[in-house]
């Protein structure tokens, strides 16, 4: 587990630049509240959250349920205001935005892809992909083009012509997917985009996310509670109670994210822990040994669990019980 500050050091100037020219999407300070029912105490969804995103890349955002990712998906796409907070998108303040001055910047540059899929019951796979470019103003001819060539090079040639409930979980999903990649947009967002279909169509609907952001260098923004499908992303976000926790790249382990954790501090110098942290912290505080080092990804603490708290001694490799400041079958002293 490392941790990391959210301020990288700059080596210079122009390299300062150049990251800036790559951002696609910055969000700083986001917060998200909504009124409780009857008396009820206010729901805050998200907590200052701040978020940059680069162009083409690939990031994953995972949680459990109510941990605040759809909201933070509908905030990012400017289809829900925040409380508080700013969000930059292509170098434009969106986030107080009129709705006349969003729809044409959602129609032209963000795709949206959601759990359910979202597809007009009434009309066919190609049909609701002709009817989304229509929308944004596109030739009738020219719509039929791009939905006929995006349908087939997403494999559902010889589907386009059914309607939805002809459809396996699988294929509503690609349609999904044709829909939000017709207007050549710059950033997908998906909210769950496998939770209602099965570990085999998940496996094939994520490698052609992989494929399409290689492939079309667009970027992609993903909200999911599995780990596995995070695991597809270029770099992975922990969001926990409407706060950032943490960050994976990567290629991480997806049953040991405890290990490739980067657990960020923010520029005012707060550290937000993991749930699973907080415990070990609180009591076993004076037990973690840390070591600080400068790289040039920046600053980066390293902390790692004392000896003691090993399974076995590492001197006679016996089981460690008690209180695990000595090892109770060689007597060595854990330090």
């Amino acid at each position: 587990m490392t941790i990391e500050t959210n301020k990288t050091l700059e080596k210079s100037e122009k390299s300062e630049n150049n990251q800036t020219n790559e951002l696609l999407m910055e969000a700083h300070g986001l917060y998200a509240i909504y009124e409780g029912l009857e008396g009820a105490n206010n729901v805050v969804a998200l907590r200052g959250l701040n978020l940059k995103m680069k162009k083409g890349e690939f990031v994953a955002i995972v949680g459990t349920s109510g941990a605040g990712k759809s909201t933070l998906l509908r905030i990012l796409g400017g289809l829900q205001k925040p409380s508080a907070g700013s969000i930059r998108f292509s170098g434009k303040d969106i986030s107080r935005m009129s709705e006349e001055a969003l729809v044409p910047i959602r129609r032209s540059t963000i795709g949206f892809i959601f759990q359910e899929g979202n597809l007009l019951p009434e009309l066919s796979a190609f049909d609701n992909v002709v009817r989304t470019l229509r929308y944004s103003n596109v030739g009738f001819s020219e719509a039929r083009e791009r939905a006929k060539k995006i349908l087939k090079r997403l494999g559902m040639e010889s589907r386009m012509h059914d309607l939805p409930h002809r459809l396996s979980g699988g294929e509503q999903q690609r349609v999904a997917i044709a829909r939000a990649l017709s207007n050549n947009p710059s950033l997908i967002l998906a909210d769950e985009p496998t939770g209602n279909i099965d570990a085999k169509n998940t496996e094939q609907v994520m490698q052609l996310f992989k494929e399409l952001h290689k492939e079309l260098n667009i970027a992609f923004l993903i909200v999911t509670h599995s780990q596995h499908v995070a695991s597809f992303a270029d770099r992975s976000v922990e969001l926990s109670d409407g706060m950032i926790i943490g960050q994976h790249d990567a290629g991480s382990d997806i049953y040991s994210l405890e290990e490739s954790r980067s657990i960020i501090i923010s520029e005012n110098g707060n550290l937000t822990l993991p749930p699973e942290l907080l415990g070990v912290f609180d009591t076993y505080g004076f037990n973690w040994d840390f070591t600080f080092d400068v790289n040039d990804d920046g600053p980066r603490i390293i902390g790692k669990p004392s000896l003691r708290y090993h399974e076995k001694c590492p001197v006679c490799k016996e089981p460690l019980n008690g209180d695990k400041f000595f090892c109770s079958a060689c007597g060595a002293k854990l330090n």
